[in-house]
């Protein structure tokens, strides 16, 4: 992809001969870069180096203001398209209560469903990460809870004192894949 700031135009051409594309993209030929110039000038255009590695570079006649912005239009475009996954934390501990679990289950659902990534993770305090088998069950029940709408991205680790574990939301074809096995083995049930 070019960057609108790398391109030469007009007068900061400095090599002596260039290869010339005119604004329907036919070649001229090998020239002057003072012949270049003049012919850009004749229909109102400006000089664009567009290839300054090629021997000689590649130079083409085109409305530069024009290009930039179609450039940065495309620039703009992708960027609107693209989506920003973001990983929300979800904290357990190893001696959690029923209804807290069901809570942070709860928040875990709808930072999934928005399309964030979840990290859930334990810190264990005290004499806890003696029973890091514990902490295990949790994340093992934390992640069989979201199994319906998330997938786990990295199984829970332990890291000093904490145990993180990542879970993405499933995407579309994975949810399409589970309904279509879903109704085979109802079919075969049947």
């Amino acid at each position: 992809m070019l960057f609108i700031n790398d391109l030469m135009i007009n007068e900061e051409i400095r090599d002596r001969e260039v290869r010339l594309i005119d604004q329907n993209g036919e070649q001229l030929g090998i020239m002057p870069v003072r012949r270049a110039q003049e012919l850009a000038d004749q229909n109102g255009l400006d000089l664009v180096k567009i290839a300054p590695q090629a021997k000689p570079p590649v130079c083409k006649i085109m409305d530069y203001g024009k290009y930039r912005f179609e450039q940065s239009k495309k620039e703009r475009e992708i960027r609107k398209n693209q989506k920003v996954v973001e990983i929300k934390e979800v904290r357990l501990s190893a001696v959690i209560a029923d209804h807290d679990f069901e809570v942070r289950v709860k928040q875990a659902q709808k930072f999934l469903t928005d399309g964030n990534k979840v990290k859930a993770s334990i810190r264990f305090r005290g004499r806890q990460i003696a029973h890091s088998q514990i902490g295990e069950e949790i994340m093992t029940n934390f992640a069989e809870r979201l199994k319906d709408i998330s997938t786990i991205e990295r199984k829970p680790l332990i890291e000093g004192r904490n145990m993180a574990m990542v879970l993405a939301p499933k995407t579309e074809k994975e949810l399409l894949k589970e309904s279509k096995e879903a109704k085979k083995a109802q079919q075969a049930a049947e």
